[in-house]
């Protein structure tokens, strides 16, 4: 069986989604089918628009020639009405793979309509979905008012090994010092590192540190306010900016750190709550999207509204003075974080998917 999967730009971007996608593409060629991945240009969103209207594009998947088109949502721009005209002129199924939505995202109340408004065409022209969380699905399903086939593959949480054990964990908590924390995302406003680096400020001097892993090229103007919190609260010689780190480097910074901190406006899932967990990281996240699937609030993790610095600090306040309840929240996390699948199980489910969608008459 022959699969195509449409992504922008590469496939090796360092991000949750592409990781999935990843992950996902390696389980289907393990089983033995061959995945061709077509690549669309990163554009502006308004450019994107126009690829619905261009006849290279359309042919090109037209002649594809696979038994199954895969689509990452996030290239729903580029497709919500070109998916029609494929379907004019074929029964290729179209399989849409659902990380979140850009309209779930705190927009403008006008673009977030607009975003909405595009984002709802695409997911009715595809025939299928495969969903990162019970919360993903629950919002397309809303904004469809109907359900499609789907399955829910939750990411797995292995990437970065087995993690650490309890004994590990209690001989970290002991070692004193200022409390570590580990920001892992590109620096970008959604993921919230300025009100992470605000609520650092009100925090007594010296204790707490924060290393920030993750890509300081996406949003420039994101990193350029970001160094500007750092210098305003006084934090040079408490943030460290890393940038992207690999897989080696990153299970060593967690194996390393306290706390995991990333405090998004919204996640589809996070894959790197679970990923934090198995080293024993109490997880800080975002109220808004599925972070509640994977953090349980006060026992393994805090959840905060967006930008509520205040809610922050006082979380932080707490395991900072209560060593007693960073061990006992660290212990609950990483038995949490076994408790998560691998992705070869996560994939094997979304892949056992794919094939019954390749086979059944549409």
């Amino acid at each position: 069986m022959r699969m195509g999967l449409v992504v922008y730009g590469s496939l090796d971007t360092p991000s949750g989604g592409f990781l999935y996608d990843r992950k996902l593409v390696g389980r289907l060629q393990a089983r033995g089918y061959q995945v061709e991945v077509i690549s669309l240009p990163w554009r502006s969103y308004a450019r994107n628009l126009m690829d619905n209207w261009s006849g290279r594009l359309f042919e090109r998947l037209r002649d594809f020639g696979v038994d199954l088109l895969i689509q990452d949502e996030l290239n729903h721009p580029s497709l919500f009405a070109l998916n029609a005209r494929l379907r004019h002129e074929g029964r290729t199924p179209i399989v849409s793979v659902v990380h979140h939505l850009r309209s779930s995202e705190r927009h403008p109340a006008a673009l977030k309509a607009f975003y909405a408004a595009v984002e709802r065409r695409y997911l009715a022209s595809v025939d299928a979905f495969i969903f990162n969380s019970q919360t993903t699905k629950g919002v397309v399903e809303e904004m469809l008012g109907a359900s499609k086939p789907n399955v829910v593959a939750q990411p797995g949480a292995d990437r970065l090994g087995r993690g650490i054990t309890p004994a590990q964990i209690r001989k970290r908590v002991q070692r004193g010092g200022p409390l570590r924390m580990v920001f892992v995302g590109s620096v970008i406003r959604r993921k919230g590192l300025e009100v992470v680096v605000e609520a650092m400020g009100k925090l007594p001097k010296g204790s707490v540190e924060l290393d920030v892993a993750g890509s300081l090229d996406a949003e420039p103007e994101t990193v350029r306010k970001v160094r500007a919190a750092i210098r305003r609260e006084g934090l040079d010689d408490q943030v460290r900016l890393l940038g992207h780190q690999e897989d080696a480097a990153l299970a060593k910074l967690m194996k390393a750190s306290d706390v995991l901190v990333v405090p998004s406006e919204y996640e589809g899932y996070g894959i790197v709550y679970a990923e934090g967990m198995r080293f024993g990281l109490p997880a800080l996240g975002g109220k808004s999207g599925a972070a509640g699937e994977v953090i349980r609030d006060g026992v393994d993790g805090f959840l905060i509204e967006a930008g509520d610095a205040p809610a922050l600090t006082a979380h932080l306040k707490a395991l900072v003075e209560d060593r007693e309840l960073l061990e006992q929240m660290s212990l609950a996390a990483q038995k949490a974080g076994k408790r998560h699948a691998g992705w070869e199980t996560s994939m094997d489910v979304a892949a056992d998917f794919l094939e019954g969608i390749a086979l059944r008459p549409l």
